[in-house]
């Protein structure tokens, strides 16, 4: 009997150590939504992609998605005026494997563009808008 006692004494901390370690990181794991730029088309060039982000909302802890074909496009992060200007940033590298996921980790105003020559002329270029929080949750349905 001292050993089943034994046993589950060791299962109860084990049980205690699992969920604390949870409690301490569960704020720091993000459960945000993805977005696909560009839905179907990806990232590429003669796309409307302020079109795309009308009637979205992204928050911290959402991530964007950029598809295209490897060696065809890039990402860059930049800034306002390298955004406006189609500059690639003096620092950085950009995001080059088709298949770039970016955790939007702050709020603020986020500018991506395509660097290679004439993309982002073209339009190969996003703006969002990043909101602290996360959306709301979908309405609870009431029982007739």
């Amino acid at each position: 009997m001292a050993i089943f006692a034994s046993k589950n004494k060791k299962a109860l901390v084990s049980m205690i150590a699992v969920v604390a370690a949870l409690g301490v990181l569960a704020p720091t794991m993000t459960c945000g939504k993805q977005y696909v730029v560009g839905d179907g088309e990806g990232w590429t060039k003669g796309f409307d992609y302020s079109a795309w982000t009308a009637g979205k909302q992204f928050f911290v802890g959402d991530s964007l998605v950029f598809n295209y074909q490897q060696g065809s496009h890039n990402v860059f992060k930049v800034n306002g005026t390298e955004f406006k200007q189609c500059l690639k940033p003096l620092v950085g590298a950009p995001f080059t494997t088709g298949n770039d996921e970016i955790e939007l980790e702050t709020a603020g105003r986020k500018w991506y563009i395509c660097g290679v020559s004439g993309h982002c002329s073209a339009g190969q270029k996003l703006f969002i808008n990043v909101l602290e929080g996360s959306a709301a949750p979908a309405p609870t349905p009431v029982s007739p």
